[in-house]
């Protein structure tokens, strides 16, 4: 079954990929911006795509921007940041009515590229820096964003175990960049970092919806960059011969929050990246997972308890609430499930349930126009071609063995343990 085909086409400094599909009323347009993570540059990152979606040379304010926008019957822009493996990657998203539903027929889909154009080529610049006063206001709102993921202890205890598993690592660093570093930044030195992004980032533009190829093709004649050789990440999330590592910290809390980092050495385009999203599936990654069964439902030991891979760093992370007390207990049962995961006890009743509850996601997911483009763009940062077809068929014949010999590879790397101050608690 084709579920769906992408084309995709070189231009001038830049890959377009056209998504022609009738199943949306909208159409989107995604600018994916690509380097790999480094301390020097994340905060830059971070900021930037928040200074140009503030305004134009056009549009100098956020309100005559936000105006316009609903000019073009309600169309939205949003911006977004996320790191895939040892890279950074910037995105803006522009999604407008389909005109075939407008009376008037307005060439949305044009402006819309227009509107790219403007927010990436023409932003609110003169001599050589940002418009001082979105530059401060959006420094302001970057120092909250960083700040906020101290009060979401769940979200902190993510990244804290991120930190400790990947110290020296790119992977280490924050998708939102680092609090230390902003006050540095200029309105100039960041125009001088837009202008080194635009020239040196893999710059990849999706377009998805009820489209024309040639009509698109040539509304995107008016984007031009300078053409590049992307830049490679040299870091590797390979490793096998590993000492754990177990954190304690402390903080004034009421619920522990218990995370455990694990190596799989196997990432997006690898021969058994399937097997490893089956042995998640089975290990902690829905209701039916042996994590959730067993240290939630029978042992009683969490609040919550599920895992997750990061596909490209080759991560397993385990994310489960506690009692203080129970800190031995639930690190011994969730080593203890790892265990049966190797050892390949799980029925072929579980693997089918597996099969079908990804397989159900993975269509949910391509059922919006943003989650279709995710998954194509795993293609890009994996330098593969993996289909969605393919994909589909990949995890349906997906054997048991091949789920235990992804479980073989999977080391644990880091326990990490944040809980409360009071007494008695772990020391």
């Amino acid at each position: 079954m084709l579920l769906l085909h992408e084309e995709t086409v070189k231009k001038q400094g830049y890959t377009l990929h056209l998504i022609n599909t009738d199943k949306f009323k909208t159409n989107t347009i995604i600018w994916k911006m690509k380097a790999p993570l480094e301390k020097e540059t994340v905060t830059y990152r971070a900021l930037l795509p928040h200074v140009l979606q503030s305004s134009t040379r056009k549009h100098p304010t956020t309100a005559q921007l936000r105006t316009y926008l609903d000019h073009l019957y309600g169309a939205t822009l949003q911006v977004d940041l996320s790191k895939k493996g040892d890279y950074h990657i910037i995105t803006l998203t522009i999604e407008m009515a389909n005109e075939v539903f407008l009376k008037d027929s307005s060439p949305l889909l044009q402006k819309a590229v227009q509107l790219l154009k403007e927010v990436l080529l023409e932003p609110n610049v003169s001599n050589g820096a940002f418009d001082p006063e979105t530059v401060e206001k959006e420094k302001r709102t970057l120092k909250q964003r960083i700040k906020s993921v101290y009060d979401d202890k769940m979200r902190y205890a993510t990244y804290r175990v991120t930190e400790e598993m990947c110290k020296d690592e790119p992977y280490s660093l924050f998708v939102h960049g680092e609090l230390n570093q902003v006050d540095s930044i200029t309105q100039s030195s960041l125009y001088e970092y837009y202008e080194r992004a635009l020239n040196e980032d893999e710059l990849d533009l999706y377009i998805v919806g009820d489209i024309d190829k040639t009509e698109v093709e040539s509304y995107c004649d008016e984007l031009r960059f300078a053409q590049r050789s992307p830049q490679r990440s040299s870091a590797s999330g390979e490793k096998y011969d590993i000492e754990v590592k177990e954190i304690i910290e402390r903080q004034d809390l009421k619920q522990g929050k218990l995370n455990i980092g694990y190596r799989t050495n196997i990432r997006y385009g690898d021969q058994d990246y399937f097997s490893l999203q089956m042995m998640n599936g089975l290990f902690g990654g829905f209701p039916h997972s042996k994590l959730f069964i067993n240290v939630r439902e029978k042992a009683n030991l969490a609040y919550y308890a599920a895992s997750r891979i990061e596909s490209h760093k080759g991560l397993l992370m385990v994310m489960s609430g506690i009692d203080d007390k129970n800190y031995e207990k639930a690190v011994n049962i969730i080593k203890e499930q790892m265990e049966l995961m190797k050892n390949g006890n799980f029925s072929d009743q579980e693997i089918e349930q597996t099969k079908a509850v990804i397989l159900n996601q993975f269509l949910e997911s391509i059922d919006t126009a943003r989650g279709l483009t995710e998954v194509l763009y795993h293609n890009v940062v994996a330098h593969t071609s993996i289909t969605l077809d393919e994909w589909q068929d990949r995890i349906s014949k997906t054997t048991k063995q091949e789920i235990v010999d992804a479980a073989q590879k999977i080391k644990m790397d880091t326990i990490y343990f944040l809980t409360g101050m009071k007494e008695g608690a772990k020391k």
